[in-house]
């Protein structure tokens, strides 16, 4: 079991590196950082020229019954606290996540809000 988990690691490690290699945010167009655990769902605006994180949305600030809605509000949540920034695009950064389900809930409400990918 051991020896699956450090498999397992390391591919996630290199899904990450590859998604990274091809994505880069600035301060007009930052990264949307999805983090999904098992209860929770965050998402940050990160500026990599400068290291630090324009704007961040967690599933505990919004009100919904399920993951899915969750995650639908999270998007709207960060797409609006960007748009006040004066921020209208992005790049999306699913990290090792495949683009389905809770991280594809999060880009559909972040563009039902208005921003741009």
């Amino acid at each position: 079991m051991k020896d699956f988990n450090k498999i397992n690691d390391k591919l996630k490690e290199r899904r990450v590196r590859r998604v990274r290699a091809k994505i880069f945010g600035t301060a007009l167009k930052p990264r949307l950082a999805v983090f999904k655990s098992l209860k929770h769902l965050s998402v940050q605006a990160i500026d990599d020229d400068k290291s630090i994180t324009l704007a961040s949305s967690f599933d505990y600030e919004v009100k919904a019954k399920t993951r899915q809605e969750k995650a639908t509000e999270v998007g709207k949540l960060i797409a609006k606290k960007l748009l006040d920034k004066k921020i209208e695009t992005a790049v999306f950064d699913k990290r090792h996540h495949k683009y389905h389900g809770i991280v594809k809930a999060v880009a559909d409400g972040a563009r039902e809000q208005g921003l741009k990918f």
